[in-house]
């Protein structure tokens, strides 16, 4: 497959944001103090998060990348503001002074997660509002909105945000997470991984009974496509045409976590540049064999696509 030019594809990200931080170390002995490791840090690092991390693949694939989202007025929600400036994207970070900004901290011993540490609650009504009225400014802009929820409160207008674009003409992708997807009813597709999608719909017997399934979902919430990424098994999407499947591509797993939001800002950013959902599907899941062989919340670029 030939990848084509992204330059112009323009995408508008709303959703919960985070900042990923590293704390990297030495692992010599347990403590005297509890049966625990103890872990001389040895250097840190911070990475955009979430639907931030969704914005920073976007803009690793040459696209145009506009964030919208709720921060707190802290220090994380300047480091964050600062990476993503960095990384050459439009962000609008909302600032809420009740709110802290979402930090998921990891310690890691000789390249392996020992502890995860999360820092967060929700934004008030009233920056969320401020949001909404933004979001309806800068719909005309994008190709594309992407709708990255991770169920930190960002996203509490969700109906309404879809409601808009689909007036507009603009495909909306929803990174979904609960086991409610009536607010994503209108969405074009949703991006689930097994766990998630088998919280909606159960558990299946086969494929057959999978199909039927998100036939089912599809019907319900009136989705164009659902893509169902499954790990080692690859991908599926489900679509009126019927469901076309992608193996996996084979390499060494070193680490998931941020793969869903490779997998979605891909999908996005070919849809904006004029290829087809099954085109996109492929690009996205070449992306993802790319970013599991990377260590935390990584990107593909288009040079490793191409690869």
């Amino acid at each position: 497959m030939k990848l084509p030019d992204t330059r112009q594809a323009r995408i508008l990200i709303v959703g919960d944001v985070m900042l990923d931080r590293y704390w990297f170390g030495d692992v010599s002995r347990i403590s005297p103090e509890a049966p625990v490791p103890v872990v001389k840090v040895e250097k840190s690092e911070e990475r955009p998060g979430g639907a931030a991390n969704v914005a920073r693949n976007i803009a690793a694939l040459g696209a145009q990348a506009a964030l919208l989202s709720v921060v707190g007025a802290d220090e994380a929600g300047a480091s964050l503001a600062r990476l993503l400036a960095e990384a050459r994207i439009d962000a609008s970070l909302h600032e809420d002074v009740q709110l802290n900004t979402t930090v998921k901290l990891r310690v890691l011993g000789r390249q392996q997660q020992l502890l995860r540490i999360d820092f967060e609650n929700t934004p008030t009504h009233e920056v969320l509002q401020a949001k909404l009225a933004e979001f309806a400014a800068r719909l005309p802009h994008c190709d594309v909105l992407i709708l990255s929820d991770y169920g930190k409160g960002g996203l509490t207008h969700i109906g309404e945000m879809i409601r808009l674009a689909r007036a507009a003409g603009k495909p909306v992708l929803v990174d979904p997470k609960g086991d409610d997807y009536a607010r994503y009813a209108g969405a074009t597709i949703v991006t689930p991984n097994r766990a998630e999608l088998r919280e909606v719909v159960g558990r299946w017997s086969g494929e057959e009974d999978l199909q039927a399934r998100v036939a089912k979902l599809r019907a319900e919430l009136g989705l164009e496509a659902l893509l169902l990424t499954r790990s080692e098994e690859g991908m599926s999407l489900f679509s009126a045409a019927g469901v076309v499947h992608e193996s996996a591509v084979a390499r060494e797993v070193y680490d998931v976590s941020g793969a869903g939001d490779t997998v979605i800002a891909t999908m996005a950013v070919m849809l904006a540049s004029g290829q087809s959902l099954e085109q996109a599907m492929r690009w996205a899941n070449r992306a993802a064999g790319v970013v599991v062989g990377k260590l935390g919340t990584a990107t593909c670029s288009l040079e490793e696509l191409r690869g």
